[in-house]
């Protein structure tokens, strides 16, 4: 199968090969995917390299890449809110959080496409040797950014998109979805044991897993809920601290570090 790499800043990828479907998820600039099937009218349905999710793009939002580039590690991230690359000699804006291949200096090809970093990008983190600064500081580049339903980026987040974007900046990799990511971790047994960068999962009245957020400490959270922002928590769930309301029932913690 062709392997890719995406070359917009932020590719959607939809349940059916159509602009009216639902985005599932999104791939940032630099994401590496496979391509499983070639649709109609210019659509793939691609697998994505980082999490395995699979989803219909169109065909000019990535470049075909060699084995060996698709197989080479990410090793960078950009890490300002936007960033200004040139593709092509063409500027292009692209997210926080992008992770990428860049090579060994600051200019690299992909396929037939000749990227420039203008700004050198961040070395991504060590799984082992979590900088917890770092963790802070990816966070909040997304404070306030409006939730979006499969959305990745600082341009819009839902709550697992959020939570992955920022960890994979630090070396951990998430799977996509809350539910998903629950079964990674170690489970943290109190809530007054949680320290900054535990995940704290949420559940609906049927038992579901359907929101996450990062603890800052035993009591406070930062998720996307209408927009990324920073509630009290306790051992109940997460209160809205606007409303006052109580929105989400906590469910369990995970340590990843």
């Amino acid at each position: 199968m062709p392997y890719a790499i995406t070359v917009v800043p932020v590719m959607p990828l939809r349940s059916e090969p159509s602009h009216k479907s639902e985005i599932i998820s999104q791939a940032l600039w630099g994401e590496c995917s496979e391509i499983i099937t070639t649709g109609a009218d210019g659509w793939v349905r691609v697998k994505c390299q980082f999490d395995g999710y699979e989803g219909w793009a169109t065909f000019n939002h990535v470049e075909i890449i060699d084995e060996e580039l698709y197989n080479a590690p990410y090793t960078h991230y950009t890490t300002a809110w936007v960033n200004r690359i040139q593709l092509n000699g063409k500027p292009m804006y692209v997210p926080f959080g992008c992770i990428i291949k860049p090579g060994t200096g600051p200019v690299t090809n992909w396929g037939r496409v000749t990227v420039h970093f203008e700004e050198s990008p961040a070395v991504i983190g060590k799984a082992n040797a979590v900088n917890t600064e770092a963790l802070t500081a990816a966070a909040f580049q997304y404070l306030n950014t409006a939730y979006l339903w499969g959305g990745k980026s600082v341009f819009g987040v839902d709550c697992s998109g959020f939570t992955q974007t920022v960890y994979k900046t630090l070396g951990i990799e998430l799977l996509r979805d809350a539910y998903q990511q629950a079964t990674q971790g170690e489970t943290v047994d109190f809530l007054q044991e949680a320290r900054l960068g535990d995940l704290a999962f949420f559940d609906n009245a049927e038992g579901r897993i359907t929101h996450v957020g990062i603890l800052l400490n035993d009591h406070e959270i930062i998720h996307a809920s209408g927009k990324v922002r920073v509630d009290p928590i306790d051992n109940q769930g997460i209160t809205n601290v606007d409303t006052g309301v109580r929105t989400h029932k906590l469910r369990i913690i995970k340590r990843f570090f």
